[in-house]
């Protein structure tokens, strides 16, 4: 009612008389929703017609802290501490102000002189929890939120707080405990039973998790993250067709997202139902055409399903949106592979080096393809890259001696031909397949004879 009234005086430009609670209320009303320009006239008139309240000058300091007038934040609360010394809210302010300069041990020890002398103690526990966030100390962080738990056990912002607090301490046992021995006291809490079945599923422990979310949707049937944890826990147990149709509870309940439809999909796919498998991730990428994973989904399927050409397409989607994946430019080059465009191919796998990849198997990948188009410099190029992070490997001593050899370099050819028989000699197999003119020499093969006799 005082707001409709003030509203309406700013309207007409008229002069109403506000008692100081409903200037209190009409003011935090205003910061709290973010017009602190009313919120600065409400003050200002509160002011004139109630100079010599403190609680409207501790009103002003909130809001030249939000505006970052630290300096007159301070002064004014320097003011008002002559006053009323105290006064909780102005060690509260100060502890908001020091916070906001990144003092926060300072703050807490502000927060803490408050709480000393506050009856409401809840606000500033919460306080005290956030400073302690701030420095990593999770254990008094997790005990400060506790206190107001104690006060107000439906409090579930500070409840997600001490969950938090056990998780960054890798404390999950002891979250478990915690959280039973909060819903012994309030058992119709959809939002303890969600968490303890998450901190079951930290530990791997589905069947227990699986408990936990059917007794979260059981209080609250129209609780979504309740069937989304549960659905994910039963893909784990691999019941794919149930979770399925807890996905989909969480489609009818509220409005669909990628990640829903992705996850049916994949569950689909399973299944062995490609068919369903497609029309969902379809339906992903639909509802979020940015969803790379999405046209990756749809890659790697028909990929399997050897429809290269479909694969080709989805995998431009991918890359269309991320261009800086290895992953995505490595399947790129496999499909390119199969479909038999070299050039496209060797591109693939020149990105994913570029981009960081350096795995024996790309470079192997790569040297192959370039030895088959006939570009052996640059495929010993490649191969001298590789070398240098991969020592000692028989993949890379056998490509050097078929390479050299094919480039008539006797000599470092049976130098790197010897070094890879000794290194794993079963392996020269791979001589006959990429350089069979150099496998059947009459030399090569009696290097090889020699050596498995000497073997022997």
């Amino acid at each position: 009612m005082s707001l409709v009234k003030f509203e309406s005086m700013l309207k007409t430009n008229s002069v109403y008389f506000f008692d100081l609670t409903e200037f209190e209320e009409i003011i935090i009303h205003y910061i709290d929703i973010g017009k602190h320009s009313l919120a600065k006239k409400a003050l200002k008139l509160g002011l004139q017609q109630h100079p010599a309240s403190i609680d409207l000058q501790l009103l002003k300091v909130e809001i030249f802290v939000f505006e970052d007038k630290i300096e007159q934040a301070k002064k004014l609360l320097q003011q008002i501490e002559i006053l009323e010394p105290s006064n909780d809210e102005v060690f509260i302010q100060k502890a908001a102000i020091i916070s906001k300069e990144g003092n926060h041990q300072e703050a807490i020890n502000y927060l803490n002189k408050a709480l000393s002398l506050t009856e409401d103690k809840e606000d500033v526990w919460s306080l005290l929890g956030m400073e302690y966030l701030y420095i990593d100390d999770f254990e008094n962080a997790r005990l400060s939120f506790i206190n107001c738990l104690h006060t107000d056990v439906e409090d579930y912002a500070s409840l997600y707080n001490v969950v938090y607090c056990f998780d960054m301490e890798d404390k999950h046992l002891d979250a478990i405990t915690f959280l039973k021995e909060y819903i012994d006291k309030n058992p119709y809490c959809e939002v303890a039973w969600h968490q303890i079945g998450r901190q079951y599923s930290v530990l791997k422990m589905h069947d227990e998790a699986l408990k936990a979310y059917d007794y979260a949707v059981l209080v609250d049937e129209f609780f979504v993250g309740g069937y989304l944890e549960k659905a994910k826990t039963l893909e784990a147990l691999e019941e794919y067709q149930e979770a399925i149709d807890n996905y989909k509870i969480t489609l009818e309940l509220d409005d669909p997202t990628a990640y829903a439809y992705v996850r049916i999909g994949e569950c689909y796919q399973r299944l062995g139902n490609d068919v369903a498998a497609v029309s969902y991730y379809k339906k992903a990428v639909h509802e979020d055409p940015l969803l790379a994973k999405g046209w990756m989904y749809l890659t790697h399927l028909y990929f399997d399903q050897k429809d290269y050409e479909k694969a080709g397409y989805y995998i431009a989607k991918a890359l269309k949106i991320d261009e800086s994946n290895s992953l995505y430019w490595r399947r790129y080059s496999e499909i390119k592979l199969k479909l038999s465009f070299f050039e496209e191919a060797i591109e693939g796998f020149q990105m994913c080096i570029s981009l960081g990849d350096e795995e024996l198997q790309l470079y192997i990948a790569l040297v192959d393809v370039l030895t088959f188009v006939g570009e052996f410099n640059e495929a010993l190029n490649v191969l001298f890259k590789a070398q240098k992070i991969h020592k000692n490997f028989a993949e890379i001593e056998y490509r050097f001696a078929g390479l050299f050899l094919i480039l008539n370099k006797q000599n470092y050819g049976i130098t790197h031909l010897i070094n890879g028989m000794k290194i794993d000699f079963e392996y020269h197999i791979v001589l006959k397949e990429l350089h069979p003119t150099v496998y059947f020499n009459e030399g090569i093969q009696k290097l090889l004879s020699d050596f498995e006799k000497a073997m022997e």
